[in-house]
């Protein structure tokens, strides 16, 4: 007898990836740290558009859709994290314009089911030498097409 893997959840609209919390995120209450969220909702989003070519490796001017700058982020606590280990952080985009976008995310239990915060967050894609806004490319656009929410 063999053991299958588990199924990944079905999610409606974009992705679920698994983070990490370790006990040094933790603060001294034993509560996932409020500033511990963003960072690893953004190593999540890291991760995704590596995995699709889009990385830094040291030359903004290279770096093509991964120069960017965050505009906005907005961030709402639902239930506290208490324990290091593996949970999730499903990852999709609310709008996709010609210079920025607005992600969403929930960073929830590993399976999807329990939410503990959820958010979103507005990029915009800067030029390397002006550090004004620039579109993004079509390489990118087909990427994140792939994780727009639909529309309600």
């Amino acid at each position: 007898m063999t053991a299958e893997a588990p199924l990944a959840p079905v999610l409606p609209y974009g992705r679920l990836t698994t983070v990490t919390v370790h006990f040094d995120d933790l603060d001294a209450l034993g509560l996932l740290h409020n500033a511990r969220y963003p960072l690893l909702v953004e190593r999540a989003w890291t991760e995704l558009w590596h995995d699709n070519g889009v990385r830094f490796e040291g030359d903004w001017t290279a770096a093509g859709d991964a120069c960017n700058a965050v505009r906005e982020l907005r961030v709402t606590y639902d239930a506290p994290v208490t324990r290091p280990g593996t949970y999730g952080v499903h990852l999709w985009l609310d709008r996709l314009g010609t210079t920025g976008l607005t992600y969403g995310f929930r960073f929830c239990s590993a399976d999807g089911a329990v939410t503990y915060a959820r958010g979103s967050r507005v990029l915009v894609r800067l030029d390397a030498t002006t550090l004004r806004p620039a579109p993004w490319s079509e390489a990118f656009r087909d990427a994140a097409r792939e994780l727009l929410r639909p529309e309600v």
